[in-house]
């Protein structure tokens, strides 16, 4: 869209990423990420699918997904999205929650959205700050004040997620995939893997992941592309080294998942925070 700008930032005092989108109408498929993703709609309406579950969020709610969340969203009745969210590493917001309450864990987040929240006026000020670049310390205050409100509020006193984790062959298929995500891996080989036909695999593991075998593949994919791209390695060899056919597949499917072309995100890491049009 013409009026569309995607800006992103790094904050390297904070460890964390800032994302601000506006105008944008981008259908997000059905994904996961490796860390945790706060973030709240500007303007706009959406409909978000989360855990299996259906939201319709709009202006003023708060979005809070925990890592392996999977989630999709698309626009509604045609409207553009002003959406502003930063995005908090597993080491960061343990070292975080370590701070608040003086154990060494990662919170579990109990709902993914939180209709017309208060924090939000504050997340927006943290997020100007970011993208602003200013070295205040109000900026870590605002942080840690947020942080301290979600979980005191919003996450499981004790993080008990024992009940969701897979069984054991779709755990051995996890593992699979996240050590070997750079090869070429077909449906035969997960089946004898772990000794289940085609279907049932497919069927049992979507059922217990919220997303098929080949989407949580891409979806590491797309985790490990972004460790190397911050390395400033180039795309067409990101592209090879993830297990992708070619650069442009990679591309495409990069951008459908991080709202970013490759070379866009890379170039957060050289330039600091910059608006990206497409390119």
């Amino acid at each position: 869209m013409p009026n569309e700008t995607r800006t992103v930032c790094f904050d390297a005092e904070l460890n964390i990423e800032a994302y601000n989108f506006k105008g944008i109408m981008q259908k997000f498929p059905n994904h996961f990420h490796e860390y945790y993703v706060v973030g709240f709609i500007e303007s706009g309406r959406r409909h978000l699918s989360c855990k299996n579950k259906e939201y319709t969020i709009e202006t003023g709610d708060l979005i809070l997904f925990n890592p392996s969340d999977n989630h999709t969203c698309e626009q509604i009745d045609g409207r553009t999205l002003d959406y502003r969210c930063i995005n908090i590493q597993r080491d960061v917001m343990r070292k975080v929650a370590l701070e608040i309450t003086g154990r060494d864990y990662l919170p579990y987040f109990t709902e993914p959205v939180l209709f017309h929240n208060e924090l939000v006026s504050s997340l927006r000020e943290l997020h100007v700050m970011v993208m602003q670049e200013e070295k205040d310390f109000k900026k870590e205050e605002l942080f840690l004040f947020i942080i301290e409100q979600l979980i005191a509020e919003y996450s499981d006193a004790v993080p008990a997620v024992a009940a969701q984790e897979p069984n054991t062959e779709i755990k051995t298929v996890c593992d699979f995939l996240e050590n070997n995500y750079m090869k070429n891996i077909t449906l035969n080989d997960l089946s004898a893997l772990i000794g289940l036909n085609k279907y049932y695999l497919v069927h049992s593991f979507t059922k217990q992941k919220g997303i098929s075998p080949y989407s949580y593949l891409e979806t590491i994919r797309i985790g490990k592309a972004k460790k190397f791209l911050e390395q400033g390695i180039a795309p067409i060899d990101v592209a090879l080294q993830t297990g992708f056919t070619d650069q442009s597949h990679f591309t495409n499917f990069f951008k459908k998942l991080i709202g970013l072309t490759p070379k866009q995100y890379m170039n957060i890491f050289i330039d600091g925070c910059r608006r990206k049009e497409d390119d």
